[in-house]
């Protein structure tokens, strides 16, 4: 099951990352990296022994955000 994590990169968002990912959910973040940063993901993927795609959107741009969904099919779930 993919499932699409908004604000991954933050407190909140990254323990919810690294949860997903150990009980086998393959995981998308989208974060616009205002008030997180990369390195925590890093860090997710490190600890969960597993990978996530991650891209760098703004929620209040509607084409990138399209973008990702295209690029990124199958999507479940939203959080």
């Amino acid at each position: 099951m993919k499932i699409l994590v908004t604000g991954g990169a933050g407190y909140i968002g990254s323990h919810a990352c690294l949860a997903l990912l150990q009980d086998g959910y393959e995981v998308v973040v989208i974060d616009n990296l205002l008030n997180s940063k990369q390195e925590a993901l890093r860090r997710v993927q490190s600890l969960a022994g597993r990978s996530l795609h991650f891209y760098q959107v703004d929620l209040l741009d509607p084409a990138a955000l399209a973008g990702v969904f295209r690029e990124q099919d199958n999507i479940e779930a939203v959080i």
